[in-house]
């Protein structure tokens, strides 16, 4: 019998690349995002309206997701899985310079949005007895770094919401997952420098970053395994990307350098 994945922001990135790949294996797809015209295309590709329903929604509308994701039309009405993915970085200033229009815009679609796709989904899959909800977080949640601020913290409270997700579904058979990516190849970071799609390639030149059909597969594998496996969560580096000394300047003068446990996301933007 053919299953039923939602994904949001699926118009490009890891949600693109996870459509295709449930898709390829017979599954229907429930597609979100903002740019229509990109999901009518992948819809197309993926076998049109019979296979791929989209929806052209901004997830920070909280009627709309409600809406849209609390009465699916059938045979797409009963998602066995739902992909918080989507999300956005916007802006790498200190603190003190960041514009409050950009920390806005991240709480409400990587959390407020994440919550809405979760509350409208959630209580079908409880009442099912099945299903999995699979949180796109970030290294950026569990590791800081200069300029990370809201993104950072915006990715920490999916991490956390996952936890007690787990913890209210406890005995039914509804799963979470939550996977922390670091650095990826993505459209990320071309909407983080406003567009300065240079800025963007420099971060990954040389790097061998993760890219979207990585992500997707092992959020294919985490959903295939048995039913009584949950995968509570699982941080996804590439090889170039791991821990290491952080240079720490006294406020008396001098310099030192200690070991701690600190990714290099300070340096690879994620």
């Amino acid at each position: 019998m053919s299953k039923t994945i939602v994904v949001t922001g699926a118009s490009a990135g890891f949600g693109a690349a996870t459509a295709r790949r449930f898709a390829a294996d017979g599954w229907r797809v429930v597609a979100t995002a903002r740019r229509r015209e990109r999901l009518e295309a992948l819809a197309e590709e993926l076998g049109g309206p019979d296979r791929v329903h989209i929806l052209g929604i901004d997830m920070r509308d909280r009627a709309a997701v409600t809406e849209a994701l609390g009465s699916l039309p059938a045979p797409f009405d009963e998602p066995d899985v739902l992909v918080n993915n989507a999300g956005l970085g916007r802006g790498m200033e200190p603190a003190w310079e960041s514009d409050l229009d950009d920390w806005e815009a991240m709480v409400d679609t990587n959390v407020k949005g994440l919550l809405y796709a979760t509350r409208a989904v959630l209580p079908g899959m409880v009442a099912r007895d099945r299903g999995h909800i699979v949180d796109l977080g970030s290294t950026a949640g569990r590791w800081p770094y200069p300029g990370g601020n809201v993104y950072g913290a915006s990715k920490a409270f999916v991490a956390q919401f996952s936890r007690n997700l787990r913890a209210d579904l406890l005995g039914t058979r509804v799963r979470v997952t939550n996977l922390e990516p670091g650095l990826c190849e993505t459209e990320f970071s071309v909407h983080r420098f406003r567009g300065d799609a240079e800025r963007a390639a420099e971060l990954y030149q040389g790097k061998d970053p993760i890219v979207p059909e990585d992500v997707a597969e092992i959020i294919h594998w985490v959903v295939h395994l048995p039913p009584h496996v949950n995968i509570n969560a699982m941080e996804i580096m590439p090889v170039t990307q791991a821990w290491g000394a952080l240079p720490v300047t006294p406020l008396g003068g001098g310099h030192i350098t200690i070991m701690i446990e600190y990714s290099v996301i300070h340096s690879f933007i994620v």
